[in-house]
């Protein structure tokens, strides 16, 4: 995936400056796609060279701000990206690294970074379940909220399965 798709979504949904476009991003795409504001910006410029979005004033806005729309071609290049099949994600995590060093050479004391990572996990998962209270509590979803609501739900199994392992981690690096 690249950045530019995921910023293409976003403004499909809401076209936004720049600025309003991170800020959303940081709140959504961001759990699972980051970007600095400077690589959203620079991506920006690239994705109106090749024609996929416009850029115009912001009339209202401060002088200088640019509001993005995506154009026919850019929905073209999503839908031809989205449509593509894509490799499930492998994990890449510098952690198992360091355990099986602890495996291999004795305990070198990683206790402390697993109970740091479980906080973070556990805040992580608070805040997802917070999301989910506030926005999508009702009865009766659309189709865009049910996925959304998808997407969410695959955040919180995610922390959910951090939290155990880094429980099962602490227990064993505690013997």
């Amino acid at each position: 995936m690249s950045l530019q798709h995921a910023l293409l979504t976003s403004l499909i949904e809401k076209p936004s400056s720049g600025y309003e476009l991170a800020r959303r991003f940081d709140k959504s795409i961001g759990y699972f796609w980051n970007a600095t504001h400077q690589q959203i910006y620079r991506e920006l410029a690239r994705m109106e060279e090749k024609g996929w979005v416009r850029s115009s004033e912001d009339e209202g806005g401060r002088p200088g701000k640019r509001r993005f729309q995506v154009l026919p071609s850019g929905k073209e290049e999503l839908t031809m990206w989205a449509s593509t099949s894509s490799d499930p994600i492998e994990l890449r995590d510098e952690m198992m690294v360091k355990l099986r060093a602890d495996a291999a050479i004795g305990p070198i004391g990683l206790a402390d970074e697993i109970s740091r990572r479980l906080a973070l996990h556990q805040e992580r998962l608070r805040s997802y379940q917070e999301i989910e209270v506030r926005d999508f509590s009702q009865a009766s979803l659309s189709r865009e909220a049910q996925i959304r609501h998808l997407i969410l739900k695959a955040g919180i199994a995610f922390e959910e399965g951090r939290i155990a392992w880094s429980k099962d981690a602490q227990a064993i690096l505690q013997q």
